[in-house]
């Protein structure tokens, strides 16, 4: 029995390594295939810069309306009972599973020179695409879906009776969702902004069929590798482990600060 139980443990364990392998592989071998000269030579690329410093401008921006918008909208979907605020929620949940491609046709449809906001957006004949700020909405719409998503569950963990005790003492409901919600859902708010601005960061296709890939106005992080493996695999290869290496620095951050709210929650 016992030597059973041994290799079925054996045989659950070795599915999951399998898989951590094969997830390990790719991102293993960027990093031992990029050395240290090839990580200064391609960083040193004038197409390096740009990039990087348009990534973090528009995933900033981004945020800021993702979370301004969204922590309202989170609140108020945790709260809500029936049929109208599930569909809401579904509604916001699916930009996470439409494809990168739609996304950004999608939006074409919707904000572009020939959408069906044009006559209302764009009466002078203007329009936002190919600018810095199609790059911000193409972040906000493929990245706001995380941290909805991630701001509900935490709201839906606050004991609804302690907003009610203190409604009941006579705070009004912005003074109850800043004073009690806000605080006390805050570490899931934080992780929540930080998925969503790792998606951000790392958006591609919608990104680059609704603004473009114009070096200096849209032309992203991901936007600057894709462009980049076609001229300099040195410089593809550079961009792609800072990305691997900002994502994987904000995740050690998000569980650190994730592990560090359950044991204050879990202490008298």
């Amino acid at each position: 029995m016992t030597r059973r139980v041994g290799a079925e443990r054996a045989a659950l364990v070795g599915a999951g390594a399998l898989l951590v392998v094969f997830l390990a592989a790719p991102l293993v071998a960027l990093l031992v295939a990029t050395s240290g000269a090839e990580l200064r030579a391609g960083l040193s690329h004038p197409l390096v810069w740009p990039a990087l410093r348009l990534s973090l401008v528009t995933t900033s921006v981004s945020l800021v309306f993702v979370v301004g918008l969204g922590t309202p909208l989170a609140f108020g979907l945790a709260r809500a009972q029936g049929r109208l605020a599930r569909a809401v929620e579904t509604l916001v949940q699916l930009p996470i599973v439409v494809p990168p491609a739609v996304a950004g046709v999608a939006m074409l449809a919707a904000f572009g020179r020939r959408g069906l906001f044009t006559g209302l957006l764009y009466p002078s004949g203007w329009a936002v695409t190919g600018t810095t700020a199609a790059v911000v909405m193409a972040e906000v719409f493929v990245s706001a879906p995380f941290f909805v998503q991630a701001a509900t569950s935490a709201f839906r963990r606050v004991d609804p009776r302690l907003l009610l005790v203190a409604r009941t003492f006579g705070a009004s409901p912005l003074r109850v969702f800043f004073r009690v919600a806000l605080p006390l859902s805050a570490p899931g708010l934080v992780a929540g902004a930080a998925m969503s601005w790792a998606r951000a960061l790392g958006e591609f296709g919608a990104t680059l069929m609704f603004a473009g890939n114009l070096e200096g106005q849209t032309q992203t992080l991901p936007l600057a590798i894709y462009a980049a493996l076609e001229a300099d695999v040195r410089v593809a290869r550079a961009l792609s482990v800072v990305l691997v290496v900002v994502a994987f620095a904000l995740l050690l951050a998000v569980r650190a600060l994730l592990r560090r709210s359950t044991e204050a929650q879990a202490s008298p």
